[in-house]
């Protein structure tokens, strides 16, 4: 077995990319739950980075991803392993 990938940090004002469909958990007000806050490829920007609450292990991102019309959206709750530097492929 292949030992896990590093979590590589992100700062506050990089670009990042969803790397799969990122879908509303139940914790984003205003979105239906189970709808897709940000579809895989979607570009953003970490606007803020911490740890989760029950897992001070657990490192949080702070994620706007823009829209349709390139308009930076509310600040969504990502892992690390939900988000990449790499530009998708067109």
């Amino acid at each position: 077995m292949l030992p896990p990938l590093p979590v590589i940090p992100y700062e506050v004002g990089e670009m990042v990319y969803c790397a799969e469909d990122l879908f509303n958990d139940g914790g984003m007000p205003g979105a239906d739950e189970d709808a897709i806050l940000a579809p895989a490829g979607a570009r953003g920007v970490v606007v803020q980075s911490g740890y989760a609450e029950e897992d001070e292990s657990q490192m949080i991102y702070l994620v706007r991803f823009e829209d349709a019309s390139g308009e930076l959206g509310p600040p969504i709750g990502c892992l690390p392993e939900e988000l990449t530097q790499q530009v998708p492929a067109a």
